[in-house]
């Protein structure tokens, strides 16, 4: 898994720092900042362009609503960003068939349609703006002043960026490996007969319902996410679990436990618990609604085709995409250790706590403890920071 995800990793976390240091609030606002159809289709087009990866994904979606772009479109854009990839048809198209990483575009359209309808309905405007003003770097009258292009040609801009970079992947650095040893370990050594065994099968209407309801539950104790999941997707799918079941297993990448974990620390307890939820409705809905379609076409596939293997470690694309990701990893670890001029340091601060990098005149938290200030990314970092601070030196 980490092979096959390490290029989508670079790539996601690298665009996240280049949105948080290159793009203005106000430009945001400009494309993304409402979830109008015309925006929900931007934001549903520049997803499919970005990572395939849930764990960038959710990284990138945050830095869009961070940086002044509407939740519901933050929200659409990370679900794009992993149900509506080409490389995710493609795998689908080798492990299960075409009628799966079809379902999987259809899918993806209705599960955007779902969001755009539920969430600005069934999250409280009041609580979305809570947990933007935790996560924003509001807008320094110098960052106003300073255009883009004046940013990106300088190497201080490319420094900032390379910041941000390696403070997310820091900030997140427990979560991607619990998520890849624990995702790891359930395809090796949990039998695949316990997955099978939690869904029901031959009962009509009602094994459809349950399987469709409990696919994203099992993608959330399972650990698996993004391509990941597609394996074990295709190990149940021939194991005789609905087709609905398995699309809405294949939808819940974004339903592991280190995701929701993940949700915790950008958005709060509240949000984070009200946004799994919806999570888990619509995902289990377009389960159903996608197998409704594909039974009224009659493109249901049967369960008698054997499931294909591949070889996913080996000198072929995805090396060669490892291989540059690799090399920019490098790069933008290099641009990071080499920011430490007293103008930089007088500038950006890190979290003691998560790690993330914040800018000093607009940090959404500080404090002085024992003659030395402290920034922090959040309250809650804060918060963390008074509570052991000798945890944090």
């Amino acid at each position: 898994m980490l092979f096959e995800t390490f290029w989508a990793l670079v790539l996601g976390f690298t665009l996240s720092g280049l949105v948080q240091t290159f793009v203005s609030k106000a430009k945001m606002k400009s494309v993304l900042g409402d979830h109008r159809p015309k925006t929900v289709a931007r934001a549903s087009f520049f997803g499919m362009m970005s990572s395939s990866c849930s764990y960038a994904a959710s990284a990138l979606s945050k830095s869009l609503f961070s940086r002044g772009a509407d939740f519901t479109v933050s929200m659409v854009f990370m679900f794009a960003s992993t149900n509506l990839v080409i490389e995710l048809g493609l795998v689908l198209i080798i492990l299960i068939g075409w009628q799966f990483a079809a379902a999987e575009f259809i899918g993806g359209a209705v599960m955007i349609i779902l969001l755009t309808i539920l969430l600005p309905r069934l999250i409280p405007i009041a609580l979305i703006e809570s947990a933007r003003g935790s996560l924003e770097d509001a807008d320094h009258e110098e960052v106003m002043q300073t255009s883009w292009k004046s940013k990106i040609k300088s190497r201080r801009g490319w420094k900032n960026a390379a910041g941000y970079t390696i403070g997310d992947f820091i900030m997140l650095r427990k979560e991607l490996l619990i998520g890849f040893v624990v995702a790891g370990l359930a395809s090796t050594l949990v039998p695949v007969h316990f997955w099978r065994a939690l869904f029901l099968t031959g009962h009509g209407f009602i094994s459809v319902l349950e399987n469709a309801i409990i696919g994203p539950f099992i993608a959330f104790i399972s650990f698996v996410c993004s391509i990941g999941n597609v394996p074990l997707a295709a190990a149940l799918w021939f194991g005789g679990i609905t087709f609905g079941g398995v699309v809405a297993f294949i939808f819940a990448d974004l339903l592991a436990f280190p995701l929701v974990m993940i949700y915790r620390k950008y958005y709060g307890n509240k949000l984070a618990i009200r946004m799994s939820l919806i999570f888990w409705f619509v995902m289990s809905l377009s389960g159903l609604v996608t197998e409704g379609i594909f039974q009224l076409l009659s493109k249901i596939p049967n369960h008698s085709v054997h499931l294909k293997v591949v070889k996913h470690i080996g000198w072929n694309s995805t090396t060669v995409l490892n291989v540059v990701a690799l090399v920019v990893l490098a790069v933008v670890y290099w641009l990071y250790k080499s920011k430490g001029s007293n103008q930089m340091e007088n500038e950006y601060a890190q979290d003691v706590v998560c790690k993330m990098q914040v800018r000093i005149s607009d940090a959404p938290a500080k404090t002085e403890h024992e003659g030395k200030m402290y920034y922090f990314c959040s309250p809650g970092c804060k918060e963390s920071f008074l509570n052991e601070p000798a945890k944090y030196k």
